[in-house]
């Protein structure tokens, strides 16, 4: 990327989405994700009329378990652990003005 590149986007935490749309999102199956909620993984995702709010932690909790589930085979529930840990890892470092771990 060069100085003069522009990015663009938009908060994701202000939308409503389809499940099709969070999982391309998260970078995993509708299928998994949809189990995921079910099981209670994602505490804050919101559906209202088959449409779904995640935030922008969600998103990456999403990717983090599904990452170590592959990686590790985890099981979804120690997936969600971790996620939890390096959530909060992330939160002291940002105390801490250090800068964010990536992954």
């Amino acid at each position: 990327m060069h100085d003069k590149d522009i990015l663009t986007g938009s908060l994701i935490e202000e939308s409503w989405l389809t499940l099709e749309q969070v999982a391309a999102a998260c970078a995993v199956e509708p299928e998994w994700l949809i189990g995921h909620i079910e099981e209670g993984l994602f505490p804050h995702a919101e559906s209202v009329a088959g449409v779904w709010r995640i935030t922008g932690t969600g998103l990456l909790r999403a990717r983090r378990m599904r990452q170590l589930e592959r990686s590790f085979d985890a099981v979804p529930e120690l997936a969600a652990l971790m996620a939890d840990l390096l959530e909060e890892l992330d939160e002291l470092r940002a105390l801490q003005g250090l800068p964010r771990r990536r992954r």
